[in-house]
């Protein structure tokens, strides 16, 4: 967790969920850390941790099972509007700053593709 981010910390901690779920490290099924384990190891506050897991029961992605613990439980087709909202935030966010920095649209694009030309040697997933 970063403490001195803007995002909230209970946001971050879905997002880190989030990710495990796109990437593949968590499945259908997989208990996750219960919320006391995960405060300890992420030395945050239990009801923080709290306020995340019951998001995550809110959007669908774990559900808890009394006495037994938290799973995920997301659709298939429900891993693919996440990695798009979050591949959408990151976008955004860069572009946010870049118009801070003073950058104009086109300069942006020039920069993005630079980007892009340069990750193609780096880039090995077969989605690109």
């Amino acid at each position: 967790m970063d403490f001195d981010l803007a995002r909230p910390i209970y946001q971050q901690i879905i997002d880190e969920y989030k990710k495990k779920l796109i990437r593949g490290e968590l499945r259908q099924g997989d208990k996750i850390l219960s919320q006391r384990e995960y405060a300890e190891k992420a030395r945050t506050n239990p009801n923080t941790v709290q306020r995340a897991y019951r998001e995550m029961e809110n959007m669908k992605l774990v559900e808890t099972v009394r006495g037994q613990g938290t799973f995920v439980c997301i659709a298939p087709e429900q891993l693919e509007l996440i990695r798009n909202e979050m591949a959408g935030s990151v976008i955004e966010l860069c572009v946010s700053e870049m118009k801070a920095l003073g950058f104009t649209e086109q300069e942006i694009r020039v920069r993005l593709e630079q980007v892009l030309v340069n990750a193609k040697e780096v880039i090995t997933d077969d989605r690109v």
